[in-house]
């Protein structure tokens, strides 16, 4: 799920961090209307194309008893995962890039000096260039080239590991690495789940946004009010459930809107794989950040 709009039927869609929500809400703008992408677009693509639905069994003759192209089917279907793993490979790139980030800026401390000097004002800037990004990159991605879509996303990733050296500073180097190995496991399982299961879980969209933006409420309350250690254990426990259920959701998404623009040209499958990659990618990254919250030891 990501920032302002992303490709549905006509070409378009909207993500963020506990800290990094991104925007500050993630899925606003209608990023996570589940009905606006499977209604306006996947359903009708399968009405007008008698192609299998999930969990029914594959017919070669069709509905009317006459032979279609098993070749041309199975071509289809192939090049669909193939569009699927290219998201994947981009989230995964991008995740590659902000751990060197971050490692690279937390040898040198400019980031914190940075900070000091500008009196957390430095801080504050870096987020707004990283929200505005997203959100420019979510809403105008089928309007630009698809190779500066993917330089946007890599310079987002870049400055996410900026912001992200600080957890250096804060817990355990060990910690992190143990932290890191558990969250990709959960998120593959959870992913391949989304991926896999026969439940249509677009229509979930609207509940996963009322969720985070009750979700950052209460953490700004709680950080505000009643900082203890208890509540922020249960924010925290809290933020792995939605973002779990968020990466079911984009598991699913990623596949159907493949499905969706199984016909297009390479350059939107280029599009939308970045634009699939970005969610991803800050599905993996809140999640992980609340995992460490969880089990993270601090200095």
């Amino acid at each position: 799920m990501t920032y302002g709009q992303q490709p549905n039927g006509n070409g378009s869609r909207n993500n963020g961090s506990p800290q990094y929500y991104s925007n500050g809400n993630q899925y606003n703008n209608g990023q996570y209307n589940g009905n606006q992408y499977y209604n306006n677009g996947y359903q009708q693509g399968y009405n007008g194309y008698q192609q299998p639905g999930y969990g029914q069994p594959y017919n070669p003759y069709g509905n009317g008893g006459a032979p279609v192209d098993t070749q041309a089917v199975y071509a289809r279907e192939q090049a669909q995962r193939v569009s699927v793993t290219r998201a994947y490979g981009e989230m995964t790139l991008g995740l590659l890039v902000t751990a060197v980030v971050a490692i690279l800026t937390q040898a040198s401390g400019w980031y914190l000096s940075f900070a000091a000097a500008t009196g957390g004002i430095g801080c504050w800037i870096f987020a707004i260039v990283q929200i505005g990004l997203a959100i420019y990159l979510g809403a105008r991605i089928m309007q630009m080239k698809a190779s500066t879509a993917r330089v946007m996303f890599y310079v987002f990733a870049a400055l996410m590991g900026v912001t992200l050296s600080t957890i250096f500073v804060a817990y355990d180097l060990g910690t992190i690495g143990i932290t890191l190995l558990v969250c990709a496991g959960f998120f593959f399982v959870l992913t391949m789940l989304g991926m896999t299961t026969k439940i249509n879980l677009m229509k979930f969209g609207t509940v996963l946004m009322v969720g985070l933006i009750v979700l950052i409420v209460a953490e700004l309350l709680i950080y505000i009010f009643a900082p203890t250690a208890t509540n922020l254990m249960l924010i925290s426990a809290l933020g792995v459930i939605l973002f779990a259920g968020m990466t079911i959701y984009d598991g699913q998404f990623t596949k159907k809107i493949f499905a969706q623009y199984r016909n297009a040209d390479p350059e939107t499958i280029k599009k939308i794989s970045i634009i699939c990659a970005l969610n991803l990618y800050l599905d993996f990254v809140n999640m992980f950040l609340y995992l460490l919250q969880i089990f993270g030891d601090r200095r």
